[in-house]
């Protein structure tokens, strides 16, 4: 077994492989320790499969590459990478750039000083755009309030062999790796790297993309819109209720006419939260059908193993 297995998903990335496996095999070659690197092609549209199949060439007994047969996403073709790591530990990072491979090094030490599960590198300001950095704080803001978690992390992490084993076993449509991890552990440690600007293709992650990953956070991972209807069904119904003791009062004791208006504004009241609640339904039931459906979460095309 290697000492470390680092996984890479890879997408539109031609220019930063190179440079990025070439720092990779320099840290642990200096750190003296076993390693080999996974990347997974995410469906890309450049010549990043090419790049790959060059360096598998060059470093047959180090790297490992595998082409998904179209864009599943950064989490699924993580989890894919995942099922094919060897080693004792675990480490993820983006294919960018933005996090130095020269980093990995604290990583590892803040691991093995706090005997950790996982340990995240987490950023005092991260070089995205600032709807981009204000969107992820929003995400993790919300992940921290409503999922009781820990609020912080990236996708440059390390993460003990004993922990893939048990999230690999997760084969939903959808599935967020830092949600899962800490269903199984709260052994989790953080330490400070440095977060690079993106020095070449935009990131996979635009405003549409987060918002869309935020919505499938809530629907799969919590109750929270459920608990919503509920909480707002009491709500209106006591408003309701005490509305009619108002017009009931208002009718007996000052004759006052009550015309259509107040009937009119009941029924859109009312009306308005049933709508509501039928698309929140929809949206789980549409989340429900995927699950029953046995959609995989990737689908592999190529391996060179």
């Amino acid at each position: 077994m290697k000492d470390f297995s680092v996984v890479v998903p890879v997408y539109n990335s031609e220019d930063t492989l190179e440079e990025l496996f070439s720092g990779i095999k320099n840290v642990f070659e200096g750190m003296k320790k076993s390693f080999e690197v996974i990347f997974v092609e995410d469906g890309g549209t450049d010549s990043s499969w090419d790049v790959l199949k060059g360096l598998k060439k060059k470093y047959p007994e180090i790297i490992k590459a595998i082409k998904l047969n179209k864009n599943f996403g950064q989490h699924n073709s993580t989890m894919c990478g995942f099922g094919f790591a060897k080693g004792e530990n675990i480490i993820t990072i983006d294919d960018d750039l933005q996090n130095p491979p020269e980093e990995i090094t604290k990583l590892i030490e803040t691991f093995q000083k706090n005997e950790s599960d996982i340990t995240y590198g987490i950023y005092t300001k991260k070089q995205h755009s600032h709807v981009r950095n204000f969107l992820s704080k929003s995400v993790k803001k919300s992940s921290k309030i409503f999922l009781k978690r820990t609020g912080d992390g990236s996708s440059f992490r390390i993460i003990s062999r004993k922990i893939i084993e048990k999230i690999i076993i997760h084969n939903q449509n959808f599935i967020f790796i830092d949600e899962v991890l800490q269903w199984y552990t709260d052994n989790i440690s953080f330490v400070v790297v440095e977060h690079k600007k993106r020095r070449n293709n935009k990131s996979g992650y635009n405003p549409r993309a987060l918002i869309r990953l935020a919505s499938n956070l809530t629907y799969y991972y919590t109750n929270i819109p459920l608990r919503m209807m509920v909480y707002s069904g009491l709500i209106i119904s006591v408003a309701s209720f005490l509305l009619a003791i108002k017009f009931i009062i208002q009718k007996i004791f000052f004759n006052v006419p009550l015309g259509y208006t107040s009937l009119i504004v009941v029924i859109l009241f009312s009306t308005s939260i049933i709508v509501f609640s039928l698309g929140i339904i929809g949206g789980y039931l549409s989340r429900i059908h995927s699950v029953q459906n046995k959609k995989p979460n990737y689908n592999i095309d190529k391996v060179l193993d």
